[in-house]
């Protein structure tokens, strides 16, 4: 026995990294409804080797994108250092948007498309109160109209990812093209009253219940 652990240890971590290796690309490319029945016909697996590893689904979208997405909280706090804060907001939906049109399940995570994540409400959790804070030094700054909320820029964030949706085989970069319409159109909006709740963001994103 203690001679064969060590091969046996390093066969199923050679075979969880495959499997994570062909999820990510499959999921990059055609989002979180790729099947465990795909990903082992890509892998070259059986079905109870994905299930063995990654008994619930969501203990591999964990696992596939859990370092994504502190990698997006990240760039919301580095975004909020800089000096003006429009250039910080524009900055970061730039940046996050790059990321999702280069991995579609990505996105569908953080504009909780596809059911209601942990690792999508911790991201939710950690960069809410940095984009408040920006954004309310952007109205000081009179560089956005006052009354502008988050759930304002939750707005912008799911219209310009849907555009992306709708046009990724068909014109993959039209999605900037209708970020910067989107955020003209919020600096110089007349805004209707009332301006939403703070329980808006979650209920955008599906994450109120997690």
């Amino acid at each position: 026995m203690p001679t064969s652990a060590g091969p046996l240890r390093r066969d199923a971590e050679r075979n969880r990294r495959l499997l994570l290796d062909t999820a990510r690309d499959l999921m990059a490319e055609r989002g979180l409804d790729v099947s465990y029945e795909e990903i082992a016909r890509a892998a070259g697996t059986g079905m109870g080797t994905v299930y063995r590893r990654f008994p619930d689904r969501q203990d591999l979208v964990d696992a596939l994108f859990g370092e994504h997405v502190d990698a997006v909280c990240r760039m919301a706090e580095e975004a909020a250092e800089q000096e003006d804060a429009w250039q910080a907001l524009t900055t970061f939906l730039e940046r996050q948007l790059e990321l999702e049109a280069a991995d579609r399940a990505l996105g569908q995570i953080l504009r909780g498309q596809k059911g209601s994540y942990a690792i999508a409400h911790r991201a939710h959790e950690r960069m809410t109160p940095v984009v408040r804070s920006v954004l309310a030094r952007a109205v000081r700054a009179g560089q956005v109209p006052d009354g502008v909320t988050s759930a304002d820029l939750v707005a912008v964030h799911l219209m310009v990812g849907s555009v992306m949706d709708a046009s990724r085989g068909v014109a993959p970069d039209l999605w900037r093209r209708a970020l910067a319409v989107a955020l003209a159109g919020l600096q110089h909006a007349r805004l209707p009253a009332p301006a939403p709740t703070d329980d808006v963001v979650d209920r955008l994103y599906a994450t109120e219940s997690t």
